[in-house]
C-alpha cells in the first residue's frame, strides 16, 4: 500500500501543475527540480562547516561542497562521505542536496563532500563518472588537510548518484584510494532495464519510466554504451573485492528492481550487502522530509550504517 503521505505528494504535484521534467528542456528541468525543495524538504539544519572547494579535474574546476557536523573541532579527524546527487545525470546540483548532506552529516558524525560532477547533454558519458572517481580520489589524496581519516571514507548516493557511487567503487579497484563502504539510495544500477517494477511503477509514481528513458537519452551519446559497467554497474564482469553497501530501494519506484540485483549480486560475488527496502515509498522519498516522515526514518537507518561500516 503507498504510503498515504507520498500520496498526498503525488497529489499536490498534479493540483500544482508541476510538469514532468521530460516536457522541458534540461535547462527548465533544473530549475523545476531545485524549485521543488520549497514544498518537499524541510529547512536546512545548521553545520558547523560549509565550505566550497572548486577542485581542479578532468581539465576543468569542479565543485565540492564541505560539510562538518556541529561539535566537531575544525581539526578533528572524522570519517567521510562522499556524496554524488540524483537527477538522471541531467539535473540536480550540490544545491538540490543540500538538505539531506547536511542531515547525513549531523545524524553520522561524518564530514561530508558533496560533488557537483558535470551534467548531460552538454557533458555526456562517461563525464560524470570520470568526474565522480576523480573527486574521491581528490577527498582521499587529501585527507589529511581535510581532517579526515583516510581509510574511513565512504561513497554514496540518490538514483544517479547511487549509479556513480557504485562505478566509483567498481573502478577504484586498482586505483590508489578505495572507498571503505558504499550507500546506495535506489540506484540506477542499469540503462534501458526491463523489470517488472518497470512495467509496474512505471507511470503514476513521479519517476516514471518516459522520465528515465530522457534521462539516459541524454546522458548516452550512443545506446550500445549502455552495456558499459560505468554506465551500468550491474554489467559488471565481476562484483568481487568491493566495499560493503546498504541498498535501500523504494517499493513503488520504477528502480527498485535493479537495486535489488545490484545487492544480490555483492552478496553473489562475496561482497557484503545489506538490502532493505521502503515498501510505501515512491522514488526520491529521502529528500521530501517536509511532507514524509519515513524520509527521517531513511536518513536514520543511512547514519547508522555510515557509523557501523566507518567506525
Amino acid at each position: 500500500m503507498l504510503d498515504p503521505q507520498a500520496q498526498f505528494l503525488l497529489q499536490l504535484m498534479v493540483e500544482r501543475g508541476v510538469p514532468a521534467f521530460n516536457a522541458q528542456t534540461p535547462v527548465e528541468a533544473r530549475q523545476a527540480y531545485l524549485m521543488r525543495k520549497g514544498f518537499t524538504q524541510p529547512e536546512p539544519p545548521a553545520v558547523s562547516r560549509c565550505h566550497d572547494h572548486a577542485v581542479p579535474m578532468n581539465g576543468t574546476h569542479i565543485k565540492v561542497r564541505e560539510y562538518r557536523p556541529t561539535g566537531a573541532a575544525a581539526t578533528q579527524v572524522l570519517p567521510a562521505l562522499v556524496y554524488y546527487h540524483g537527477g538522471g545525470w541531467v539535473i540536480g546540483d550540490v544545491d538540490t542536496h543540500d538538505v539531506l548532506c547536511r542531515q547525513l552529516c549531523l545524524a553520522s558524525g561524518c564530514a561530508v563532500f558533496s560533488v557537483d560532477y558535470r551534467l548531460a547533454p552538454e557533458h555526456v558519458f562517461p563525464a560524470a563518472y570520470d568526474d565522480a572517481q576523480a573527486a574521491f580520489q581528490w577527498v582521499a589524496s587529501h585527507a589529511r588537510d581535510l581532517h579526515i581519516a583516510a581509510n574511513r571514507i565512504a561513497v554514496g548516493g540518490d538514483s544517479a548518484g547511487g549509479n556513480l557511487a557504485a562505478a566509483v567503487c567498481l573502478g577504484a579497484r586498482d586505483k590508489t584510494h578505495q572507498p571503505a563502504f558504499q550507500l546506495l539510495i535506489y540506484p540506477a544500477t542499469l540503462m534501458y532495464p526491463d523489470t517488472q517494477s518497470y512495467r509496474d511503477n512505471g507511470e503514476g509514481y513521479a519517476l516514471t519510466a518516459d522520465v528515465m528513458h530522457w534521462f539516459m537519452d541524454h546522458y548516452l551519446p550512443v545506446r550500445d554504451m549502455a552495456h558499459d559497467w560505468r554506465a551500468s554497474p550491474l554489467k559488471a564482469e565481476s562484483h568481487a573485492n568491493l566495499p560493503p553497501a546498504l541498498v535501500l530501494t523504494a517499493g513503488f519506484d520504477p528502480l527498485r528492481d535493479e537495486g535489488r540485483l545490484y545487492a544480490d549480486a555483492l552478496s553473489k560475488a562475496g561482497s557484503s550487502a545489506e538490502y532493505i527496502c521502503f515498501e510505501r515509498q515512491i522514488h526520491g522519498f529521502i529528500t521530501m522530509g517536509r511532507i514524509m516522515r519515513e524520509a527521517h526514518t531513511g536518513v536514520a537507518v543511512c547514519a547508522d550504517a555510515l557509523k557501523r561500516y566507518l567506525a
